[in-house]
C-alpha cells in the first residue's frame, strides 16, 4: 500500500485529472504532494531542469502527472538484492 498513491487530495494520472482525453496541469504544491517531497524542493528540481515541467504564461510553473510519474519510478530502488545475485552468480 503506497500512501502517497492512495490520498484523496492528490489527483492520479488517468482519473480526475484529465478532461476530455487532456490532462490537466498541476502547479507545485500538487507536484510537491505527489512525490512526497516538499515545494521548494521541487522548485530546486525546476531551476537545475532535474524535473520535467513547463511554464505558462512564462512565469506559472505547472507539471504533467503522468509525465512525473514515469520521472519518480527512474529513482525506485528494490534494495539491491538482483544486483547482489547478479555478481555471485
Amino acid at each position: 500500500m503506497n500512501a502517497i498513491q492512495e490520498s484523496p487530495f492528490i489527483p492520479q494520472p488517468g482519473h480526475q485529472s484529465e478532461i476530455q482525453g487532456f490532462e490537466v496541469p498541476v502547479d507545485v504544491k500538487t507536484a510537491a504532494r505527489f512525490l512526497g517531497v516538499s515545494p521548494s524542493l521541487v522548485y530546486a528540481y525546476v531551476e537545475r531542469k532535474q524535473i520535467p515541467h513547463f511554464r505558462m504564461m512564462g512565469r506559472t510553473i505547472r507539471f504533467s502527472l503522468s509525465e512525473l510519474q514515469k520521472w519518480r519510478r527512474q529513482f525506485i530502488v528494490n534494495g539491491g538484492i538482483n544486483e547482489y545475485y547478479r555478481k555471485t552468480s
